[in-house]
C-alpha cells in the first residue's frame, strides 16, 4: 500500500505520477484552444462535386502554433508552479504567450503572477498581452485593475480612457456608470477624482456620453468630499438629459440645508418627468426623512402609492411613518397591502427583510390595539435568522404590556450575543422596555452598569440623563448633558434637551434659548427643535413669536406634545376654540401624551 493513503468512507492518491497525470490534463485543457481554434469547422461530408474545394482548403489550413517543444513548454511551466516555482512557471508562461499571441496564455501568465502575489511581475505580462493585443479590453482592463491595486492611480487615465473606448457603443454608458466602483477601494479619493476627469475629458461634451459621464465624475467628486463639485457635475449632468436618473442619484446625496440646488434638481426631475422612476420618489421621501421634513415625506409617500400602487416599497415606508404617527387603522393598511403585493411575486433576499419588518410593525400595530394574540401570529410568520432577535424583543414588548414585566427581561436577556452590536441592541432594548412601562429607576441602574464598561459613550450617557429627568435629579441630568456636550460639541440632542429644559422650569431663559438656537443650527428642521424654541419664547413673554414657531412646527410634525405646547400659547392668546381644537388633534394623535394631559388638568379644561 505504499504511497497510498486511505480512512473510512472515502480512498484517495498520494502518487506523483498520478499527480503529473493530472498536470498533463490540465495542461491539455489550458492548450487546446492552440490545437482546435485554427481548424477548419467540421461541415456535411463533402459530395464528390466538393471534394476538390474541401482538398484545397485543407491544404490552406493555418498549422496549429503548438508543437511538441511549446507542448513542452507549457507542460513544465504549470509543473514547475505546481511544485512551488511560480516566478519560473510564470516566465515560462509568459513567453509561450508571447511566441503564440495567444490570449489564454497571457490571461494565465498574469493570473500566476497575481496568484503568487507579485504585482510587477502580473502588470509586466498584462502590459505584453495589452501591447499585442491592443484591441483586447480584458487585456487594458487588467492592466488598469493591477495599477489600482499596485495604488498607481495617477496612471490608470490613459488605461481608463482606452477601457471607455474600447467598449462596444450600447455598452458604453454602462462602462461610464461602472467607473466609480473600479476606484472604490482607493485610499486617495481626490486623486482618483481628478484621474477620472482626465480619462473622461473626451467624453464629457458629447451629447450620447455626457450625462453618464459628469454622473460618474459627480459620484468620484462626492466620494472625495467635493460636495460644491459633486453638485456642479450634476447639475451638468441634468442639463444634458433632464429625464436621467444618475444625476438625481447625485444630488440625493448631496441634499442638505447648505446645499439647496441639490434639492432643486431632484424636484426639477419629479416635476418634468412624467414617468419618474418611483424608486426616484422614494428616495427623496427618505431624503426628507432624514432631514425631519415629516409632512414634506408623506406627501411624496402619498404621490409613489397614489401613481405606482403597485409598487410595495412605497406601501412599506408609508406604513412606518403612519405607526410613528400612531394612525394605527392606516398603519395596518399600508403594511398589509406591502405584504399583499411582496407575496404575488417570488420574493428576492430583500423583500424578505421587508416582510420581516413589515411583520414586526404590524405586530407593534396590534399590541397597541391590545390585540396580543395578533400581535404574536404577525411575530410567527418571521422566519429570517436575522431578524429573529427583533422578533423576541417585540414579544418582550407584548408581555411588558400585559403585566409580564420581568417575563420580557427574561426573553431579551436570553437572546445570543455574537458581537458587540448584539450586546448594545439587547441593552437598548432592555432600557426601551422599561421606559415603556415608566421603570425609571431599573432603566438607570442598567445605564449605569453599562455605562461603567464605557464611560464616555455620548449615546448612553444622553439616554442616563433622560432617566435622571424622569427620576426627578435635574441637577444631575444638567451635568450629563454638559458632559456630552464636552465630549461631542455637535451632539445637537444635548443641547436641546438641555434648552428645552430650563425653559420648562422657567429658569435661565436668555441661556436656554441659546442652547435651542445652537441645537438648531445642527438640524434646522427638527420640528423637536422648534417647539423647543416656541415654548422658550413663549416663557420669556413672546408670544406671537411663539405662535408662529409652532404653527411651522406643528405643520411640520402634528405630535401630541407639539399639539400640547402650540395649544397653550393659543389659549394665553384668548384663541380658545383653535386651541381646543389642535388639543383634540393631539388626543387623536396620543391619548396617553404626558405633555397634553398635564396642560390639559392644569388649565382645567374639558375637550
Amino acid at each position: 500500500m505504499a504511497g497510498r493513503k486511505t480512512r473510512l468512507g472515502s480512498i484517495y492518491y498520494h502518487d506523483p505520477m498520478k499527480k503529473k497525470l493530472g498536470l498533463v490534463f490540465g495542461c491539455l485543457c489550458l492548450v487546446a484552444p492552440l490545437v482546435f481554434a485554427q481548424a477548419p469547422a467540421p461541415d456535411e461530408p463533402a459530395t464528390a462535386p466538393g471534394l476538390a474545394e474541401a482538398k484545397a482548403a485543407q491544404d490552406a489550413a493555418v498549422p496549429s502554433a503548438l508543437d511538441s517543444a511549446l507542448f513542452y513548454q507549457l507542460l513544465l511551466g504549470e509543473i514547475t508552479l505546481q511544485e512551488g516555482e511560480p516566478a519560473a512557471g510564470f516566465a515560462l508562461m509568459l513567453d509561450a504567450a508571447r511566441k503564440t499571441n495567444d490570449a489564454q496564455l497571457y490571461q494565465r501568465a498574469t493570473d500566476i503572477a497575481l496568484q503568487s502575489r507579485s504585482g510587477d511581475a502580473a502588470l509586466q505580462a498584462a502590459k505584453a498581452w495589452q501591447q499585442a493585443q491592443p484591441s483586447s479590453r480584458e487585456a487594458n482592463r487588467y492592466v488598469l485593475q493591477i495599477l489600482i491595486a499596485l495604488n498607481r492611480v495617477a496612471d490608470t487615465a490613459e488605461v481608463l480612457e482606452t477601457d471607455i473606448r474600447l467598449a462596444p457603443a450600447p455598452e458604453r454608458l454602462a462602462a461610464l456608470a461602472a467607473v466609480p466602483r473600479i476606484y472604490a477601494r482607493v485610499n486617495d479619493k481626490k486623486l482618483a477624482s481628478a484621474t477620472v476627469e482626465k480619462a473622461l475629458a473626451d467624453y464629457l461634451n458629447q451629447a450620447a456620453t455626457a450625462s453618464a459621464a459628469w454622473t460618474t465624475l459627480g459620484r468620484m467628486r462626492l466620494a472625495a468630499n467635493d460636495s460644491s463639485g459633486a453638485l456642479d457635475a450634476a447639475k451638468r449632468a441634468q442639463a444634458f438629459d433632464a429625464s436621467a436618473e444618475g444625476p438625481v442619484i447625485v444630488a440625493l446625496d448631496l441634499m442638505d440645508p447648505k446645499l439647496p440646488e441639490a434639492e432643486s434638481l431632484v424636484q426639477k426631475y419629479l416635476t418634468s418627468n412624467a414617468k419618474a422612476l418611483p424608486e426616484i420618489r422614494l428616495a427623496y421621501a427618505r431624503a426628507l426623512l432624514d432631514a425631519q421634513r415629516y409632512t414634506e415625506a408623506t406627501a411624496q409617500l402619498q404621490l409613489v402609492t397614489s401613481e405606482k400602487p403597485d409598487f410595495p416599497q412605497g406601501w412599506l415606508v408609508l406604513g412606518s411613518m403612519q405607526l410613528q404617527d400612531n394612525q394605527l387603522t392606516q398603519a395596518r393598511a399600508s403594511l398589509e397591502r406591502y405584504v399583499a403585493l411582496v407575496q404575488q411575486q417570488a420574493p428576492q433576499a430583500d423583500d424578505k427583510r421587508g416582510l420581516a419588518q413589515a411583520y414586526l410593525w404590524l405586530s407593534q400595530v396590534a399590541e397597541k390595539r391590545k390585540d396580543y394574540a395578533a400581535a404574536e401570529a404577525w411575530l410567527s410568520k418571521i422566519d429570517n435568522s436575522s431578524d429573529l432577535a427583533q422578533a423576541q424583543i417585540r414579544r418582550a414588548s407584548i408581555l411588558a404590556s400585559q403585566g409580564k414585566l420581568n417575563e420580557g427581561r427574561q426573553l431579551i436577556r436570553q437572546l445570543p450575543e455574537r458581537s458587540p452590536e448584539d450586546s448594545r441592541q439587547k441593552l437598548n432594548a432592555e432600557v426601551n422596555l422599561l421606559r415603556e412601562v415608566k421603570q425609571y429607576q431599573p432603566a438607570y441602574d442598567l445605564l449605569v452598569q453599562a455605562l461603567a464598561k464605557t464611560p464616555e459613550d455620548t449615546d448612553l450617557l444622553y439616554d442616563q440623563a433622560m432617566m435622571a429627568e424622569k427620576l426627578g435629579r435635574l441637577d444631575e441630568m444638567e451635568q450629563l448633558l454638559r458632559q456630552i456636550i464636552q465630549l461631542k460639541p455637535d451632539f445637537h440632542h444635548a443641547y436641546n434637551a438641555l434648552g428645552y429644559s430650563l425653559a420648562e422650569r422657567n429658569l435661565r431663559l436668555p441661556e436656554a434659548r441659546e442652547l435651542i438656537q445652537k441645537a438648531l443650527s445642527y438640524a434646522p428642521a427638527d420640528p423637536f427643535i422648534q417647539d423647543s424654541l416656541g415654548w422658550v419664547e413663549f416663557r420669556l413673554g413672546n408670544k406671537a413669536e411663539a405662535a408662529r414657531i409652532f404653527e411651522t412646527a406643528y405643520k411640520d410634525k402634528p405630535d401630541a406634545e407639539i399639539a400640547a405646547h402650540f395649544g397653550e400659547v393659543l389659549w394665553s392668546l384668548g384663541l380658545h376654540e383653535r386651541a381646543k381644537a389642535i388639543w383634540k388633534e393631539g388626543q387623536l394623535i396620543n391619548p396617553d401624551n404626558e405633555t397634553l394631559l398635564e396642560t390639559l388638568k392644569r388649565l382645567r379644561v374639558r375637550l
